[in-house]
């Protein structure tokens, strides 16, 4: 019995994981909006009644890829930590990682744009603007507890609060994403993460 469960939930995760890329081709290819519930199901090559097994929404989707975002990201600062890397790299490599993933996934940028804006308002006004049930991934917060730990640590300025420097770095996707400059995205938010940490980093 136990065995027979056990194939199951492999079945589970692996149609769920098919519906996810799926999802992923198809809003790269058609973008968001354009793109529909059975255009994901049939790139996913399973029945359209199995989407609402999983995901409520196309909505709930895109908050999961954002949720894979910040878990890729916390994953590769809990090994730097481990590697007792100062706070400036953690930040360099956190923000890194975020523009690879945008700029792979460029249909997501709108909602972490948002996702961020929402995080600074009052906890009722942002959940009222976002998509009915969803929770707004962590990941401005990950930024703050790595800028106060480098604060502690004397490593990053402390006549700045971390919050709102944390806001700085998530500008920094905002002003890339509509950069006019002729250079890539990922390299514009490299750039501009450069000169940011250069400003706020303790001689």
């Amino acid at each position: 019995m136990e065995e027979k469960m056990g194939r199951r939930e492999r079945k589970k995760l692996l149609s769920r994981k098919a519906i996810l890329d799926a999802a992923v081709r198809e809003f790269s290819r058609k973008g968001f909006k354009e793109t529909s519930v059975a255009d994901i199901m049939n790139a996913a090559d399973l029945g359209i009644g199995t989407f609402y097994n999983y995901f409520e929404s196309k909505e709930e989707i895109l908050m999961c890829l954002l949720g894979c975002l910040v878990d890729e990201v916390d994953k590769a600062l809990r090994d730097m930590r481990a590697a007792k890397r100062p706070s400036y790299e953690l930040l360099e490599a956190g923000s890194r990682i975020t523009a690879r993933f945008l700029d792979e996934n460029r249909f997501l940028l709108p909602l972490f744009l948002a996702a961020a804006e929402h995080s600074a308002k009052p906890q009722t006004e942002a959940h009222d603007k976002m998509p009915k049930g969803m929770v707004t991934p962590g990941f401005k917060s990950i930024f703050e507890d790595i800028l106060r730990e480098g604060q502690l640590a004397g490593e990053i300025r402390d006549d700045a609060p971390a919050d709102l420097i944390a806001e700085m770095f998530h500008s920094v996707y905002q002003a890339a994403a509509f950069s006019k400059l002729p250079i890539g995205f990922q390299e514009n938010v490299a750039l501009k993460t450069r000169l940011l940490l250069a400003g706020i980093r303790k001689a």
